[in-house]
């Protein structure tokens, strides 16, 4: 059966709680797990779907009609609640129905409405069949015999994109009560809509939560472009249900005086001056209840000041956490840090021997692809193009911004044309975002900005590294560095 194209209805699906049941069963699980696979696999084989992928307990399947999409989904929990489990043990399955266009490639299916799909499917709870208002409309007039539909009103989702009406399934004999869906509609914060979609990061998002759960102060370092705002932000909404009182974000970058740090703070939490009363201890008697997750997002040219605001408000503040990102540390006591990595990225080397299935498992190609296709819907990887696409994610570093701003060329270039021109990457790589932040329209902006924010010791080191090639090691930076003038460096540098 060939993968259907054109206007497509998505169905992701999920076992709630399988790590627990894996513990509650043992060695049964395994069983309970085909069971599961098979009733799956029999309704979408009679209703024309097609199984794109299926890890663990998690399937994800395209249909040509959102109508057979609503049966199947509709067969599979009826047939998943008929079934008498092991030592008295329910499968409970979620699922997410959404209706779209996405691009098919030779890797799979790409664009906006797949992630939209996946994220209506971890909204809901096991035994729900969640839906789209596009697939809502498409098939409301053709619902199976038993079946209607609920409205559960709008929603924001946790990629942080526009709130958007969803529905719920129905189903006659069926469980049809559920808690309120897991969106960002459920607890108050002040996360911005995102334009663009979340690539890869699965594995760093499990360590920065894992590392926030242990820890109150959290700072993502690392380069300017490396994706430690858009990280903090997914994180944020990934995390929102665990804290009462909200995730909210404070945005340091357009401020230039150390001063307005503690207003701008007071501004995103929506806190007033009040006369003949220190702001500080507004802020204070505001958070010291709360259980609140504040972001700060660029403290590295406010780093003194965001650092001594930090501090006073975790002593005073006992359930506040605070997610910073910054080109360094803040360096005060109690601080976790977390480096974002750069991309994994194919050899090029090895490009021309990957499929290009192979190939969009890695982040970096499939984040070059996912903007390309906003520069160029007809864009596409092909096996003739696919070294360069590799060429282009490897002489990048894996680096998000610069692979963003390569991929927006596609609208002019071949990946041919934008892999060879990398050699003069400071003139290639502009025309980002005209929203965006100066620093980051231009890869040249970019490290401009990276590099006035050094002290004069800072520039002289980086002059002296640059005798190198490849890296260095540390006796070998010391022979060339080591001297009064660079000898009272912070570790940081």
């Amino acid at each position: 059966m060939r993968p259907p194209t054109g206007t497509v209805t998505f169905l992701f699906t999920d076992i709630e709680g399988s790590t627990r049941l894996l513990h509650q069963l043992g060695h049964r699980y395994a069983d309970v797990l085909e069971q599961h696979h098979q009733i799956l696999r029999a309704a979408l084989e009679t209703h024309n779907g097609y199984e794109v992928d299926t890890q663990g307990d998690a399937f994800f399947v395209t249909f040509a009609s959102a109508i057979d999409a609503i049966e199947a989904a509709v067969i599979m929990q009826r047939s998943l609640n008929a079934r008498s489990w092991p030592a008295g043990g329910v499968m409970r399955v979620r699922m997410g129905l959404h209706t779209g266009e996405p691009t098919l490639t030779e890797g799979g299916y790409v664009g906006m409405d797949v992630h939209r799909g996946a994220r209506i499917m971890a909204s809901g709870h096991g035994g729900q069949v969640v839906l789209s208002h596009t697939t809502r409309t498409l098939a409301e007039e053709h619902l199976p015999p038993g079946v209607t539909l609920r409205e559960l009103g709008e929603h924001r989702l946790k990629d942080l994109q526009q709130p958007a009406p969803l529905y719920q399934l129905v189903i006659e004999g069926l469980p049809n009560d559920f808690p309120p869906l897991k969106t960002l509609s459920t607890r108050p914060h002040n996360l911005p809509v995102q334009l663009t979609s979340f690539i890869g990061r699965e594995t760093n998002i499990v360590e920065v939560k894992q590392l926030l759960a242990k820890t109150r102060l959290l700072t993502l370092t690392g380069s300017g472009g490396c994706g430690k705002t858009r990280l903090s932000l997914q994180v944020g909404a990934e995390v929102l249900d665990d804290y009462a009182d909200g995730v909210w974000l404070v945005e340091l970058a357009p401020v230039a005086d150390p001063n307005l740090v503690l207003q701008t703070v007071a501004s995103a939490l929506g806190l007033r001056e009040q006369a003949a009363r220190p702001l500080l201890e507004t802020v204070i008697d505001y958070l010291k209840p709360k259980t609140l997750l504040l972001l700060l997002d660029n403290c590295e040219h406010l780093l003194e000041a965001s650092a001594q605001l930090a501090d006073a408000l975790l002593k005073a503040c006992p359930a506040l956490k605070i997610l910073a990102s910054s080109r360094e540390g803040l360096g005060i006591a109690g601080e976790q840090t977390y480096r974002p990595p750069s991309f994994a990225r194919p050899s090029p080397a090895n490009a021309a021997r990957l499929t290009v299935e192979e190939l969009t498992q890695y982040e970096a190609v499939r984040l070059f692809i996912d903007r390309a296709l906003l520069s160029n819907p007809r864009f596409a990887v092909t096996n003739q193009n696919a070294p360069a696409v590799a060429e282009i994610c490897d002489r990048l570093d894996g680096i998000p911004l610069a692979i963003e701003l390569a991929a927006a060329r596609v609208k002019a270039m071949s990946v041919e044309q934008i892999s060879t021109r990398l050699t003069d990457r400071f003139r290639l790589l502009t025309g980002g975002s005209r929203t965006a932040l100066p620093r980051q329209q231009t890869l040249r902006a970019l490290i401009d900005w990276s590099y006035d924010l050094l002290s004069d010791k800072e520039k002289l080191l980086l002059a002296r590294l640059s005798v190198f090639a490849g890296g260095w090691t540390l006796e070998a930076a010391e022979k060339v560095c080591s001297d009064d003038a660079v000898i009272e460096l912070k570790p940081e540098a």
